[in-house]
């Protein structure tokens, strides 16, 4: 196994891009041709078919008919198409014609060591020979071949390849990207492709592709790079908690520290689960893996294992991690529609996920001409290159992408597609808060971005302060972790009555929990805020934030508040998980009928008289939860009952030792 990933490591990953038709795939076919890449017998096969179906052979046919083999197994990565020459082994990261080819290339789901750009002679340099210039240079790939291919057509002429030669090198200073050599090459022929075409091109003394490409430099050792695991899934097997992810970069040893991001949450390692391969004590950048913990983290999709600095593993921490809801990018987008400041898409990076918008635009390039926009534009157009700030719903961990290129990288979804990308240049000056975290984690470097004012730049010299009682040692010494378990519903549904029972019922246990009451939190901490949608916001927000303080330090906390929208909601959800902390939401469910009739505070009846205007259910929403954890009818179970099925969650969910 160890070979396996140290071979897969070693191979220089190219990708290979050009304008449409400038014989991307002719190109790749001839390099399995040339380099005996082909399973035996292949090359055969599709030459009989061509002859049965009267047309003639071509080599991208031999593409085709690699990508359509691997479809088969699914199993096999059809983007990753591996060849070798004397010197060492290769990997296209990419198949031109591909449905994922350009979100691959602009996310860097598969990183390039290189490229080989295609210009065709007989057309010259074209809108997408100069926009995948750009995109290597925004991707910072800095090693690229430029084939110019179909020298055959124009009679293998020195004049014709001279003439896209120096257009493109003129393209290419513009942007800050220099070409290791220009090929004049015939793909279909195979002229100065694995052999030099001396007798077609006596004017040309430089080497063929394949020379280049050896003379590249070999990929960077990502074992010796900051540690970068991404978490992919997290599962229950007997008592274990299983971690499931893939090293980016870096290397773990059991008994490594480890920090999670967003969160700011540290254990050991404790093992590796493996199911196939040698058993070893340590795993490696490109490896995926399965991972256990010395203590139970709440951990989930989408949070990056860090290392710590001198920590067993001696993988470097530096430059750190950031974690944050604001950063400067270079964007490409290639959308249908415009993307306009403040329109909401959802961003990925790595496994992370988050809804996300342009917080403002510094500026504008056409990626096809590189001229700056004029006007101060306020949304970016397709195909279009910016320098934006991007706002985040929720923090996440990312790292520049000159320091870690695999967590520097992310992708735009726009209505359900892949609409465009870029890649992280800078760390916001100023962080904002928005009413889902504002900011609602630690970022590693231990500043807390943190202001009421959610227009105002947020202070960036507030420290976290050392309680010097870790969330473990308190696990341990309470017999469970804190959680969140969070009630919604109409006034008169039940919400408080059922927490305080089961408040009691875990005190009884030897539980530590308690009750956050809407109506108790408004005497004090929310006694300035109205009714108004901001306000009522804004008290869902300072309720997370209370509730998170009390959960990391082992609290049991029940709250009981109307919270009337599924975005405040779903904001005080990140909030909680934003720190590791569990949340479960509980809908209470019971008609307006139903609430109006028990009325335990006269509340209905004032709101029907009109003396209390917004009044949620009468005059004022109340959106049901969508996919709530867990949903308690107080119409047709008792008190108890709801208490009692809601106490079984409440344990399951933080593991009490000899809980009944």
């Amino acid at each position: 196994m160890t070979a396996d990933i140290s071979s897969e490591a070693q191979r220089l990953k190219i990708v290979v891009v050009g304008h449409v038709d400038h014989g991307k795939s002719t190109l790749i076919g001839r390099i399995f041709f040339d380099t005996d890449a082909l399973p035996e017998g292949k090359v055969e096969q599709i030459q009989r078919a061509c002859e049965l179906e009267g047309m003639p052979f071509e080599f991208a046919f031999l593409l085709d008919a690699l990508l359509e083999e691997q479809e088969q197994n699914i199993t096999i990565d059809t983007t990753r198409i591996p060849f070798r020459t004397a010197k060492r082994g290769y990997e296209i990261i990419d198949a031109p014609g591909h449905k994922e080819f350009l979100k691959n290339m602009i996310t860097g789901a598969a990183s390039a060591d290189a490229a080989i750009l295609l210009i065709a002679a007989t057309e010259g340099v074209r809108e997408q020979s100069r926009r995948h210039g750009y995109l290597l240079k925004l991707l910072g790939v800095k090693q690229v071949v430029v084939a110019v291919n179909k020298m055959d057509l124009v009679d293998y002429d020195e004049a014709t390849f001279e003439r896209v030669k120096a257009e493109y090198t003129d393209f290419l200073s513009q942007i800050g990207l220099t070409a290791e050599r220009f090929v004049p090459i015939s793909a279909r022929e195979g002229d100065n492709i694995a052999r030099r075409a001396d007798a077609k091109m006596p004017w040309y003394s430089g080497d063929t592709i394949l020379d280049t490409l050896d003379g590249f430099a070999a990929p960077t050792n990502l074992d010796d790079q900051p540690l970068r695991f991404v978490v992919q899934d997290v599962y229950r097997f007997d008592a274990r908690r299983l971690i499931a992810g893939r090293i980016e970069t870096g290397k773990l040893a059991i008994g490594d520290a480890i920090t999670f991001q967003p969160g700011d949450r540290t254990a050991k390692i404790a093992s590796f689960e493996r199911w196939h391969g040698p058993d070893r004590d340590f795993a490696v950048a490109s490896e995926s893996i399965t991972i256990t913990l010395d203590e139970q983290l709440f951990l989930e999709r989408g949070h990056i294992g860090t290392s710590i600095p001198g920590s067993a593993g001696g993988t470097p921490a530096l430059p750190g991690i950031s974690v944050a809801n604001r950063f400067n990018a270079s964007l490409f987008w290639m959308g249908g529609a415009n993307l306009s400041v403040g329109e909401s898409v959802r961003l990925k990076l790595a496994t992370q996920e988050t809804t996300a918008r342009i917080a403002a635009i510094s500026r504008v390039l056409d990626s096809s001409t590189l001229e700056t926009v004029a006007g101060g534009r306020n949304y970016v157009a397709k195909n279009d290159v910016a320098e934006v700030t991007i706002e985040t719903d929720k923090p996440v961990a990312f790292d520049l992408h000159d320091h870690v290129p695999t967590l520097g990288r992310f992708v735009l979804v726009h209505e359900r597609r892949v609409a465009g990308g870029g890649i992280i240049t800078e760390l916001a000056s100023e962080q904002r808060a928005t009413n889902s975290d504002r900011i609602g984690t630690r970022p590693a470097s231990g500043v807390l971005p943190l202001t009421i004012d959610e227009d105002s730049p947020v202070a960036t010299n507030i420290v976290w302060s050392d309680t010097k009682v870790s969330a473990g040692e308190r696990t341990v010494k309470n017999g469970h972790r804190g959680a969140i378990l969070w009630l919604t519903g109409l006034s008169g549904s039940g919400k408080s009555t059922i927490a305080s029972t089961v408040n009691r019922a875990l005190f009884e246990r030897g539980y530590q929990a308690m009750v956050l009451d809407g109506d108790n939190l408004r005497h004090g901490l929310c006694a300035d805020l109205g009714f108004t949608q901001e306000d009522r916001s804004e008290n869902t927000r300072r309720a997370a934030h209370v509730a998170r303080l009390f959960a990391e330090n082992g609290f049991v906390v029940l709250t009981a508040f109307i919270s009337p929208t599924r975005a405040d909601r779903q904001a005080a959800r990140e909030i909680a998980e934003g720190g590791g902390i569990p949340f479960v939401e509980i809908f209470t469910q019971a008609s307006l009928e139903a609430c109006e009739q028990r009325d335990p505070k006269g509340l209905y009846k004032r709101a029907r008289a009109g003396e209390i205007p917004q009044f949620t259910g009468i005059d004022a929403p109340y959106e049901v939860p969508d996919a709530p954890d867990m949903t308690i009818s107080t119409e047709t179970q008792t008190i108890e009952q709801a208490a009692e099925e809601l106490l079984r969650v409440v344990q399951k969910t933080v593991k009490k030792n000899n809980s009944v």
